[in-house]
């Protein structure tokens, strides 16, 4: 019998999908079920049949799996932020590397048995040092301040996230309590008029500065003072207030131009022992203490010995490449963005690190300049964003023969994709770690090392 919308089933879940939701079968047809854990059994609804597959929600826990918890979350169900509250977190760290395993086998083809144990979370809460917070007016003309929930731009209002620190929801409360005093107009994505877009906060965790921008549609906002005020009061260690301003009719969180109102343009943390400056435009890795183990293990991977050049591309801020730079003999980063970039070369000053350069530029065509004019990197590193490389740019690595190629990746397919395309042109994957930069979301890092056959 085919599966119809509405009709009830049974079912056990076996797996997650890599979005998170728990995964059944039904006469051979996979079915998604959100918030279900593998060894659940489920009375099921099916909301939706596709060509291959079913979507369904729980109607009924018949028999909950070993690692079903409660929920220590009021928001869980509404949020779009986690997806993996109702499991232990043991059981999490087990789906993640099977998330990633299942990728390089099916997608990379990659038999390999070198797939080591997933580098957990000490703290899996309260490790978020980013929030972006968009804005939204309730029904009773009060704003709303929190996150989308799952597929939707609908805002779920949230006080206390416990994926943040606590002077995040003291930020929040403070620009909720400016707004109420101000009332300047919130933003409407539809017509592109109204002010307020985004509260955007940034920590540093080792010192715990904090960073306030208040992303506008213009140039600034009623009664600055009393906002500055509000936050210095309610804020422990407030750094800095910022505007920016975003004109744009864009799903594009940020723009290009900021305004300090109170306090520096930047907030420095620590990582790997060294400073770094962050602006509200740098890109910097959200979970800090997972990111320091992300970065031991691409050094380890690099086999640095104090003599190798190293090329960093999508190099951010030079967190990678300046963690490797006391035992390479020099590191090249490359960064498309140019505040990134110059955020970089300011981290190298600032740690007295003489043997690091930063250009700006895209990857693909500052890697070919680079092999036009010589350079002849021993190990490349490459962090790219979720959609991975270009197969021009894995052309140009490829042709710049470095012994070793160290990939992060936040996207275990397109890690997998990837592999993949480098293996035909003498790249084997050697070895692989996944790392949980995201707990309680569905996001696993990667790190893999590629080396190149002889």
């Amino acid at each position: 019998m085919e599966l119809r919308k509405d009709q009830t089933v049974q079912l056990e879940i076996t797996g997650y999908s890599a979005e998170g939701s728990g995964v059944g079968r039904y006469q051979g047809i996979a079915v998604f079920v959100p918030l279900a854990a593998a060894g659940d059994r489920l009375k099921v609804k099916i909301t939706r049949v596709a060509k291959n597959c079913a979507y369904g929600k729980i109607e009924k826990i018949l028999s909950p799996s070993e690692d079903r918890i409660p929920a220590d979350c009021p928001l869980f169900t509404r949020c779009g932020g986690c997806v993996y509250r109702h499991i232990s977190y043991e059981a999490e760290l087990c789906a993640k590397r099977q998330k990633v395993q299942d990728a390089m086998e099916r997608i990379g083809g990659l038999h390999f048995t070198l797939l080591n144990p997933i580098a957990g979370a000490e703290q899996p809460d309260h490790y978020r040092n980013k929030a972006q917070l968009p804005v939204g007016i309730r029904p009773d003309g009060e704003i709303s301040l929190g996150f989308y929930a799952a597929h939707s731009h609908r805002i779920v209002d949230c006080g206390k996230c416990l994926l943040q620190p606590a002077e995040f929801a003291a930020a929040a409360e403070a620009f909720r309590e400016w707004e109420r005093r101000t009332r300047d107009s919130v933003y409407d994505e539809s017509t592109g008029k109204g002010r307020l877009r985004h509260l955007f906060l940034r920590k540093a965790e080792a010192t715990g500065e904090i960073m306030v921008c208040v992303v506008v549609n213009g140039n600034g906002v009623h009664d600055e003072p009393s906002l500055t005020a509000l936050m210095r009061e309610k804020v422990p260690g407030l750094k800095s207030i910022i505007i920016n301003s975003n004109r744009e009719k864009t799903n594009v969180i940020l723009g290009k131009k900021c305004r300090t109102v109170w306090g520096q343009d930047f907030i420095t943390d620590e990582l790997c022992g060294l400073k770094f400056r962050i602006s509200p435009l740098s890109f910097y890795q959200i979970n800090p203490r997972q990111a320091e183990r992300l970065y031991a293990i691409a050094g380890q991977y690099a086999g640095l010995t104090g003599n190798e050049t190293v090329l960093d591309l999508y190099c951010g801020t030079g967190t990678i490449g300046l963690s490797m730079a006391k035992n390479a003999g020099r590191v090249i980063g490359v960064e498309a963005v140019e505040q990134a970039v110059e955020d970089a070369r300011k981290n190298a000053a600032e740690n007295g690190i003489q043997n690091a350069e930063f250009l700006c530029a895209d990857a693909a065509k500052a890697a070919d300049m680079l092999k036009n004019r010589g350079e002849k990197p021993d190990i490349v590193v490459l962090d790219p964003p979720r959609k991975g490389c270009s197969a021009g740019l894995i052309d140009i690595v490829a042709a710049m023969a470095p012994e070793r190629i160290v990939y992060v990746s936040c996207n275990p397919a397109t890690l997998a994709r990837d592999c993949k395309l480098f293996a035909p042109k003498g790249y084997k994957t050697m070895e692989a770690t996944p790392v949980d930069m995201f707990p309680r979301t569905a996001h696993v890092e990667c790190c893999v090392l590629m080396s190149r056959n002889m």
